[in-house]
C-alpha cells in the first residue's frame, strides 16, 4: 500500500498510542465488574487463531533486557520518583509495529529486539507472556485493546493488522465515533483493567486522533514472608535535595546480598516464588544519576543472577506514588523517530487515511506503585533499635536514601517494573 505523504502537519492523521501500567505492591488488589461500552466489537469478524510460538531464550532476553534498562535509563527524573514498565510499552509498541513499515519498521524492530524481527518479537512475547506467573498471592494482569475512529472516510484498519495483534495479544478491538462517550468508554476500560488505580487516562479525544492502543498491567502480590508489627520501625529518610523526610521502615532478613563496585542492594521475594523485589543502593556519595548511566541489561542481569547467598539485614521504607510520562522525545533518541514523523511515518500496514499519513501523536505512560508490609492500613508503629555485634556474620542494607528498584521474573530476571525512590514525602 503507498504511502500519502504530506507536508503539512495539520494534514496529517495522528496514530495516537496511549499505555497504561500499574503495580500494586503488598495490597489486595479490588474485584471489578466488567465494563459496559458503547464502541462496537470489531472481533465479530475475526477469530483468534493458535499463535506460533517462540520460547524465551537468551537472544530474547538478552535484548529485552537492554531496552527495558536502556528505557528506564531515559526516563528516570532528576529528584522525583519513577516508574516504568519495560513489558507495558513493549507489549504497546510491538502491537504498533505490525502496522508499520519500511524504515519506520526497522527502526522500531531494532529498538525493540535489535535483530529479533516484528514477525519473531510477536512469537517471543506470546510465549512470555505465557508463562509470566499469575497466581493468588501473586497476580500479573495484563489487558490490550485498540481503538479504532469508526469513520472509514477518514481512516479505515487494516484487516492482517487486526488479526495479528488478536492471535498474538488477545487485543480487544473496537470501533467508536471518538465522541464524548467514547472518552468515557477508554476512561472505564483503562479503570477496569487497572484495578480502578489508573483513573481518567484520557481528558479529551483530538480531532486528528484516528487510533488507541492500550496496554495495561496490574501487578499485585504479597511478600513471600509478610511483615509483622514489630518489623515496623520509624526512622528517617534523606530525600535527593538533601532534605530529610519521617518515615515507616520495614525490617527483614533476606538471603539474597548483591554488591557491585558501586553498589550494594538484595532481592526480596514475593509468595508463590514467580517474582521478586531487587533493591539497588549506589555508594555513599554517588549521583544516582550517575549511577543509573552506569547500568546495562547485561549488568543487570548479572547483579540478579550473581547475588550472593548469605543473610542480609534489609530495611526499606514504605512509599507509595503515581507516575506520568510523555515517552515520544525518549523513545526518539532510542532509535525510532521516524514513527513520530508525519513526513517520515510509514503505517502503511495498520491501515489508510485519505485524509494524510499515519504517524505516532503520543506515547503517555501511566504507573502507580504501593508497597508496605501488606494489611497493615492503620494502627501503632513499633519503634525499633537493631544493635550491630562487631564479628559481623551477616551484610547490611538499609534504603534510608534514594534508591533504584525493579520487579523481576524470576524466570528469566527480566524486569516488569523499574522504578526510583527518590522521596518518600
Amino acid at each position: 500500500m503507498k504511502k500519502i505523504k504530506c507536508n503539512k502537519r495539520k494534514a496529517a492523521a495522528a496514530l495516537s498510542i496511549i499505555l497504561a501500567a500499574t503495580s500494586v505492591l503488598g495490597m489486595a488488589g479490588c474485584s471489578r465488574t466488567a465494563t459496559e461500552t458503547k464502541a462496537e466489537s470489531l472481533m465479530e469478524g475475526i477469530t483468534q487463531k493458535e499463535a506460533v510460538k517462540k520460547e524465551a531464550d537468551d537472544r530474547f532476553i538478552a535484548s529485552t533486557a537492554d531496552f527495558s534498562v536502556e528505557l528506564f535509563k531515559m526516563t528516570v527524573t532528576d529528584q522525583k520518583n519513577s516508574l516504568v514498565s519495560p513489558l507495558s510499552v513493549m507489549l504497546a509498541l510491538a502491537m504498533t509495529a505490525n502496522g508499520a513499515d519500511a524504515e519506520t519498521r526497522t527502526q522500531m524492530e531494532t529498538l525493540l529486539g535489535g535483530t529479533i524481527t516484528t514477525e519473531e518479537l510477536n512469537e517471543y512475547l506470546f510465549s512470555y507472556v505465557e508463562s509470566l506467573p499469575n497466581e493468588e498471592k501473586s497476580k500479573l494482569g495484563i489487558a490490550n485493546s485498540i481503538w479504532f475512529r469508526e469513520d472509514e472516510d477518514q481512516f479505515k484498519p487494516a484487516t492482517d493488522f487486526l488479526q495479528t495483534n488478536a492471535d498474538y495479544y488477545g487485543a480487544d478491538m473496537y470501533k467508536a465515533p471518538f465522541d464524548d462517550q467514547t472518552l468515557k468508554d477508554i476512561n472505564s476500560w483503562v479503570d477496569e483493567n487497572t484495578d480502578g488505580l489508573i483513573d481518567g487516562i484520557l481528558d479529551k479525544i483530538d480531532s486528528s486522533t484516528m487510533m488507541y492502543i492500550f496496554n495495561a498491567i496490574v501487578f499485585d502480590a504479597e511478600w513471600e514472608r509478610v511483615y509483622a508489627k514489630e518489623d515496623v520501625m520509624e526512622g528517617e529518610f534523606k530525600d535527593a535535595d538533601g532534605s530529610t523526610q519521617n518515615a515507616e521502615f520495614m525490617f527483614s532478613k533476606e538471603s539474597r546480598y548483591i554488591e557491585t563496585d558501586k553498589a550494594t542492594g538484595f532481592i526480596k521475594p514475593y509468595a508463590k516464588g514467580g517474582y521478586s523485589f531487587v533493591a539497588l543502593l549506589p555508594e555513599e556519595g554517588m549521583d544516582m544519576g550517575e549511577y543509573i548511566d552506569t547500568l546495562t541489561g547485561d549488568k543487570f542481569r548479572s547483579m540478579v543472577k550473581g547475588a550472593e547467598e548469605t543473610v542480609v539485614n534489609a530495611t526499606m521504607p514504605k512509599f507509595s506514588y503515581e507516575y506520568e510520562i510523555k515517552m515520544n522525545e525518549a523513545l526518539s533518541e532510542l532509535g525510532m523517530p521516524d514513527a513520530f514523523s508525519p513526513d517520515d511515518a510509514d503505517f502503511s500496514r495498520l491501515g489508510s487515511s485519505p485524509i494524510g499519513s499515519l504517524y505516532i501523536g503520543e506515547v503517555l505512560h501511566k504507573t502507580f506503585i504501593a508497597v508496605d508490609e501488606l494489611g497493615t492500613k492503620a494502627g501503632a508503629v513499633t519503634k525499633v533499635q537493631i544493635d550491630v555485634t562487631s564479628a559481623r556474620d551477616y551484610e547490611e542494607v538499609v534504603l534510608d536514601r534514594p534508591f533504584v528498584y525493579a520487579i523481576v521474573d524470576n524466570a528469566t530476571g527480566l524486569p516488569v517494573f523499574m522504578g526510583t525512590v527518590m522521596s518518600v514525602e
